[in-house]
């Protein structure tokens, strides 16, 4: 699971679409709205967002990366992975399906 803030949901859409197009996400989910509060060179921030969560394997996560932070619009993309300590197998092996990864053993 990839978390990757956005600043609107058309930027989520965006991102999101060419993850899935190009399979290096098997599927991507928008939260159209949250806030987001943090400090930016040395000022809180708080700012309305979208996040953007993909789906994808490990093997994968590289590239994944590395199209976001080309398309994304900050300066200093959040693009956090965390892993699946486990799930449905059959949905496990779905994601691994399409982003053409070998199932699991």
């Amino acid at each position: 699971m990839v978390y990757v803030p956005c600043p609107d949901e058309a930027c989520a859409r965006e991102l999101g679409r060419m993850l899935v197009e190009r399979r290096l996400a098997a599927c991507a989910n928008i939260l159209p709205r949250m806030t987001s509060i943090y400090r930016w060179e040395g000022a809180i921030q708080e700012d309305k967002e979208a996040l953007l969560l993909a789906k994808t394997v490990e093997e994968k996560l590289p590239a994944l990366v590395e199209a976001v932070r080309d398309r994304h619009p900050y300066r200093l993309p959040g693009v956090v992975a965390y892993p699946a300590a486990g799930g449905l197998g059959a949905y496990l092996d779905w994601v691994a399906e399409e982003t053409d990864r070998p199932l699991r053993g």
